[in-house]
């Protein structure tokens, strides 16, 4: 089961796509948009063609736990998903992914403009990475993982 990340933004969109099996991250790619709706349809145009059976939309709660302007918009741009593609869209919680995705990306010697084309690209991994992980340990135990 191929599972799709997004990190879902205003300017750069990040996207990671698991293998085939649902195991490992693997291709990742940034769309560049100032616009909801293009975003929007150049998503599901990835969608069609990577064929996910499962989207995990990144919500980007406050550190308090609390629903602030930007896990508002993520969870938007999950609805508009889940009503453009039928498929099951799954919001998950990515406080501090990108401060991780920065981390990353410096200690691997990443800087200037080659950082900012690639940190939403790494945040979407390591939601992906995340969920699958979570996949696993609760196929281990017999639970099911839930959205948000």
């Amino acid at each position: 089961m191929r599972v799709m990340a997004i990190d879902y933004g205003d300017t750069r969109t990040g996207i990671a796509i698991s293998d085939a099996t649902g195991t490992l991250a693997g291709e990742t790619l940034v769309i560049k948009s100032y616009n909801e709706e293009r975003t929007l349809e150049q998503v599901c145009a990835v969608i069609a063609d990577k064929k996910p059976a499962a989207i995990v939309v990144g919500y980007p709660k406050n550190m308090n736990g609390t629903i602030g302007p930007r896990a508002e918009k993520s969870g938007k741009f999950a609805d508009a998903l889940r009503e453009r593609t039928g498929l099951p869209v799954i919001l998950r919680d990515e406080r501090l992914t990108t401060v991780d995705a920065h981390r990353i990306l410096t200690e691997t010697g990443r800087h200037g403009k080659k950082r900012k084309e690639t940190v939403d690209a790494v945040a979407a991994s390591l939601i992906l990475e995340n969920y699958l992980s979570e996949i696993k340990t609760q196929q281990g135990n017999g639970s099911s993982v839930g959205s948000t």
